[in-house]
């Protein structure tokens, strides 16, 4: 697959006078398209529903964006709630879904009219308790032991996320008993997959426990939530997943276990975050130095505080070299920031064009859990981020950090400076 770029050379150096490197830029033309793409591959599905991830990308501009395309929001923090709220989701829009919560996140989930769904048994009471049980109420299961298992979400049985199946049932029925009148059924045991089949296993598997539940309880659900995890091609020899192909067997799963069972019309939702907006967000980044030891390495003016997935996952990001395009890839560096931490890498013994301090380089896929992820170790700051608008014009969407942004919230007053 070819790993092209919306902007060339030129229009980043323009864009570099006014907005210094590094930063994040985003492809609002191509976010909308993909968004498009999926919500037309599930035109089939009744009352269907996409809930972007935010935790992916927290930022209301490209929230806003995905709410115009028809999304609503899937949340898992007061803050997530709050940005959600202020591009304008509120209601059945947003669902609400975290682990561990406090009170006041499920009392902000409820005002807000998001659908709340719960990750353990005991937080039935603790809701009911401190926000009220609302009419719509749904569970998050964790099926145990299954074949295999995920890079990035591990082994289900070792997750802390989710009901068993018995505290399924159980819970249903609490939750009933306190006033829920509505139901709904969530899951997510994969993360960054691109073997279709895997979510086509998670659809049938949820469409089996929806008869299941109601032929022991006589609870009918109202939707099943497949989670995200369909993960998109960062290494360019990876195919994105077919999306016309994941509808059609879920449509035959539907069909056969939902229609068949006389539990239609069923509504099927998703929190995709990653696959949305990851393939369009890229960080452009300057390289500052060049260091020749027992290994050679280019050091960027961006670190692992702008993207830490290679740092925290061994993942692997696709990077261009802007002007070199068409060079061999005849030298092998590793690309490093500047983080007192020898992990504080972007790529590892990596095929590159010759590179000099000067060149620009593009990380690209970074427009999920990149800038989501950063942090102030070593008290480095998180860099803007940009959004490349279809005309071209360059919006800048959250400016970078400053000394006095990680200075605000020290108290320097006792000090005799």
């Amino acid at each position: 697959m070819n790993k092209a770029l919306p902007f060339s050379k030129a229009e980043i150096e323009r864009i570099i006078e006014k907005y210094p490197t590094p930063f994040h830029i985003y492809d609002e033309k191509a976010i909308r398209d993909n968004a498009r793409k999926l919500l037309a591959a599930f035109a089939w599905a009744p009352g269907f529903k996409e809930f972007f991830a935010v935790k992916a990308a927290p930022n209301p501009y490209l929230v806003k964006i995905l709410q115009e395309e028809g999304f609503g929001a899937d949340c898992s923090s007061l803050a997530e709630l709050v940005l959600a709220e202020k591009a304008g989701l509120t209601g059945e829009n947003i669902i609400f879904s975290s682990n561990n919560t406090p009170a006041n996140e499920y009392i902000k989930a409820k005002e807000l009219g998001a659908i709340i769904n719960l990750d353990d048994i005991s937080h039935i009471e603790y809701l009911d308790r401190y926000a009220g049980m609302p009419e719509l109420i749904s569970f998050r299961y964790n099926p145990g032991p299954l074949r295999g298992g995920n890079a990035i979400i591990g082994l289900p049985q070792e997750a802390k996320y989710g009901f068993t199946r018995k505290q399924l049932i159980e819970g249903y029925g609490m939750a009933k008993d306190m006033g829920a009148k509505r139901f709904g059924l969530h899951t997510m045991v994969v993360s960054n997959e691109l073997d279709p089949y895997s979510y086509i296993a998670t659809a049938e598997m949820l469409f089996d426990l929806v008869t299941e539940i109601y032929q022991t309880t006589g609870i009918r659900m109202e939707f099943v939530n497949f989670g995200g995890g369909i993960g998109i091609p960062y290494r360019p020899e990876e195919k994105r997943v077919d999306l016309n192909l994941l509808s059609r067997e879920i449509k035959k799963a539907y069909e056969e276990k939902i229609v068949k069972q006389g539990l239609a019309p069923l509504r099927i939702t998703m929190e995709l975050g990653r696959m949305i907006t990851g393939p369009f967000g890229f960080l452009v980044s300057t390289v500052l130095h060049k260091k020749e030891i027992y290994k050679n390495y280019v050091g960027l003016d961006a670190c692992m505080a702008n993207l830490m997935r290679p740092a925290l996952y061994g993942a692997y990001h696709h990077i261009t070299v802007l002007g070199k395009e068409d060079w061999p890839l005849d030298h092998v560096y590793d690309v490093t920031g500047s983080l007192c931490e020898n992990n504080d890498k972007f790529a590892i013994d990596r095929n590159l064009p010759e590179i000099e301090p000067g060149d620009i380089l593009v990380i690209h896929d970074a427009g999920a859990h990149g800038h989501a992820m950063g942090f102030n170790y070593n008290g480095k700051l998180r860099s803007a981020e940009l959004l490349l608008r279809p005309d071209g014009e360059v919006k800048l969407i959250r400016r970078a950090e400053t000394l006095d942004d990680y200075f605000a919230t020290v108290d320097f007053c006792g000090f005799n400076l």
